[in-house]
């Protein structure tokens, strides 16, 4: 901090403010909306109003006006809004608007407390630097950060004083975009006040699986919408046609909108946005899922949200999750049956596979690899439960909607002609996208029971492997069971039986031994030809 002794609170000049200004013009937001009929005219007959009116407006010697805002009502009458300058630096607080006649008349003002900036301004005692790194001190919530100071008259307290405004920009808690302003004053350093530089707001999407939605979305410091979700962390990007393999973190194009309200509802959309609706909203679910169900924070458990690709490649019928950048990405389909890959349990499928690889890490070949793609096949149909859309019902059949009329079925795997309903010493040779078949027919059994009965409209015949009858005891529960399996007694290298190990272990933990949910798990798993 610079001495503070009268020598050093000499008055600003103009020219050394104007000098000044030149520096933090470009950190002024004026609007540049499109022309309005009669805007012109309205504007000009506002400047001279208040120059008219100067004392009304508190308008001075050094001041002037940039236009932020016109609007014209039906009749005629016109709204000028103006942000105030003071010899070249803006006046935080000093805003005012002009209510005139269709004649341009004055009938009204409206301003801010800074309304009158009569102020002393002086050469700042505390210099940019030291006030960044103040600012950064000021902000602990927000890591990696960078500052960006600018000098500016603090009026917004009705106090006009020179004060250095403080944008600190960086990450916040949950790995999301995040800003902080912090205004202190530029001869003494004392902090005024801090605010976020950004805002939570809710967006309308009209997704292309699940109808018209609400969003979380940030208002950021420009004025526009983003897919930044402020309460989960997840920023949904557009990859812009980028193949899988070569994006990371920083690549893509987040999107922002003027009016918040994104997507238009079709399948096969050609406006970019409505992918990016279904994937956001339907990661919001999957944390949501994750976290009132079973109390994780996160994928990780640590609170960060993920980044999420939607248009990657070109007909890239596929979705895939990426330890690497912490990162999922969804392709656009074949582009004649299969739509974009974004509904409800395909991203809660991709998830998972980050929820497994930060816990039980299910290597991923033989059986343990179909473990992994099972685990993800469950907890990705559960989340469609969870979220018990009225338009993407809950069901057993694993994306059914951007895989009409379904990639995989829980009941009987085997009718996709690939995957297997039993095991048998051979399933670990399969691809793991079929070796998942035994734990998925497991989870039925367990959840639903064996035999035929219809659920939400669609029939369902599950046969058992031993011939035997097997009562379900609800999805929930079984649920429970092999999220504790996975992240308590499951390792990377468990196979079929040690999955039966580690379930009957969590559900003793959960209900007790010789308990009905005990029993259930025990014979589904021999129902399947694990024992």
């Amino acid at each position: 901090m610079g001495p503070t002794s009268s020598s050093r609170r000499r008055t600003l000049t103009a020219g050394a403010l104007a000098a000044t200004a030149a520096l933090v013009a470009a950190g002024v937001q004026v609007s540049t909306a499109s022309a309005v009929p009669g805007r012109d005219t309205a504007i000009a007959k506002a400047r001279a109003n208040v120059a008219r009116n100067a004392e009304l407006f508190g308008f001075g010697a050094g001041q002037d006006l940039l236009v932020k805002d016109v609007l014209i009502d039906p009749d005629g009458t016109q709204h000028v809004r103006f942000d105030r300058t003071y010899q070249g630096l803006p006046v935080i607080g000093g805003d005012l608007v002009v209510h005139q006649d269709a004649r341009g008349r004055l009938k009204d003002s409206t301003r801010a407390k800074g309304h009158s900036p009569a102020v002393r301004s002086t050469v700042p005692s505390v210099p940019a630097q030291a006030t960044a790194a103040k600012a950064l001190a000021a902000a602990p919530g927000i890591s990696s950060a960078t500052s960006q100071p600018r000098l500016v008259v603090w009026a917004a307290d009705g106090t006009a004083r020179l004060a250095w405004q403080t944008t600190v920009s960086g990450l916040g808690k949950q790995g999301q975009p995040s800003g902080r302003v912090v205004v202190t004053d530029a001869v003494t350093g004392a902090e005024i006040e801090q605010f976020d530089s950004e805002h939570e707001a809710s967006g309308t999407g009209r997704s292309e699986y699940t109808g018209t939605v609400t969003i979380d979305t940030t208002l950021q410091s420009n004025g526009l919408y983003a897919l930044i979700d402020p309460t989960r962390g997840t920023i949904t990007k557009d990859a812009r046609n980028v193949s899988a393999s070569s994006l990371n973190a920083g690549s893509g194009t987040l999107y922002t909108d003027a009016d918040n309200i994104w997507g238009d509802g079709r399948k096969f959309s050609t406006d970019r946005a409505t992918a990016a609706v279904d994937a956001h909203a339907n990661t919001a679910w999957t944390y949501d899922y994750y976290k009132n169900t079973f109390g994780r924070n996160g994928i990780k458990n640590d609170g960060k949200g993920a980044t999420v690709f939607v248009h990657v490649g070109t007909k890239w019928d596929n979705a895939q999750w990426s330890d690497a950048c912490f990162c999922m990405m969804t392709g656009d389909g074949d582009g004649t049956t299969d739509p974009e890959q974004v509904d409800l349990d395909t991203m809660g499928h991709e998830m998972t596979h980050g929820v497994t690889s930060a816990t039980a890490n299910l290597r991923y070949s033989g059986e343990s690899g179909g473990l992994n793609e099972s685990t993800s096949d469950i907890f990705g149909t559960m989340v469609e439960w969870y979220a018990n859309n009225g338009i993407d019902t809950p069901d057993y059949l694993f994306s059914d909607q951007s895989t009409p009329p379904w990639l995989r079925r829980f009941d009987k795997p085997s009718l996709d002609g690939r995957s297997a309903d039993c095991w048998s010493r051979k399933v670990g040779q399969l691809d793991v996208h079929n070796s998942s078949g035994v734990g998925n027919h497991w989870f039925f059994l367990a959840s639903e029971g064996s035999g035929s009965r219809t659920i939400n409209g669609i029939t369902y015949n599950s046969p058992t492997c031993n011939g035997s009858t097997v009562t379900g005891i609800g999805n929930q529960k079984v649920a429970k069971i092999w999220y504790r399996a996975l992240t308590v007694y499951m390792t990377s290298t468990t196979d079929y039986k040690g999955a039966r190990t580690a379930s009957l272990n969590a559900a003793k933990d959960l209900y007790g031994s010789g308990s009905a949910e005990y029993n259930a798990v025990a014979a589904a798993w021999s129902a399947v030809s694990v024992a």
